[in-house]
């Protein structure tokens, strides 16, 4: 049953969100246009608001739904945590797509929020103040996984379920930087675009 659901997890993670918008509204593949990743961002800056907020909300209740099917089975943390990489994965790296999804930002904020709430919401507040100061989608990601391990150690350091948690935040992190690999370059060179500019 545990490997089964883990297995249920990549299924929800990998659901092609949008690459999915993409041909439903313009008969595009978004992965074709701008940084080609299948998450929120690319999918607001090539075919529209209304678009990026449905994925947005469908990527985050991805990683909300994993989680709460392994809590729902009573599975112990170190699976619930295990399932949420799984889901991570396979938004990451679809089998529908040919490998080739989003950014694990939105999914990874809905595993989190499924994990510990709290942590969830700290690492949105993050996310959300940066992106006020600076219109920048790709700093205020890549601050809010930098943040992450840290929130989530002072919130279960006392806790016995802070070693898996943090195993998978700091997971998490690794792959949501690498995934941004190219935005940081853009970071350093003054050339990442901000919302409301041109494409």
């Amino acid at each position: 049953m545990n490997l089964l659901i883990l297995f249920l997890g990549y299924l929800f993670g990998s659901f092609p969100s949008g690459y999915l918008a993409g041909r439903i509204t313009k008969g595009i593949d978004i992965r074709s246009l701008g940084s080609g990743s299948t998450g929120a961002t690319n999918v607001l800056r090539h075919i529209g608001k209304r678009a990026a907020i449905t994925v947005f909300i469908l990527d985050v209740l991805k990683g909300i739904l994993s989680i709460l099917l392994a809590k729902y089975f009573l599975l112990n943390d170190s699976w619930q945590v295990a399932i949420g990489l799984s889901t991570l994965i396979g938004h990451i790296w679809p089998i529908w797509l040919n490998w080739k999804g989003g950014k694990a930002v939105a999914t990874g904020l809905g595993v989190f929020l499924g994990l510990s709430w709290q942590v969830g919401l700290a690492t949105l507040g993050i996310f959300l103040v940066v992106i006020t100061l600076f219109r920048i989608v790709s700093l205020a990601s890549i601050s809010s996984a930098l943040a992450l391990p840290l929130i989530m150690f002072l919130s279960f350091k006392s806790s016995s379920t802070s070693l898996p948690y943090l195993l998978i935040s700091l997971l998490a992190m690794i792959l949501v930087i690498w995934r941004h690999r190219e935005n940081i370059v853009r970071l350093i060179k003054g050339k990442e675009p901000k919302i409301g500019n041109p494409k």
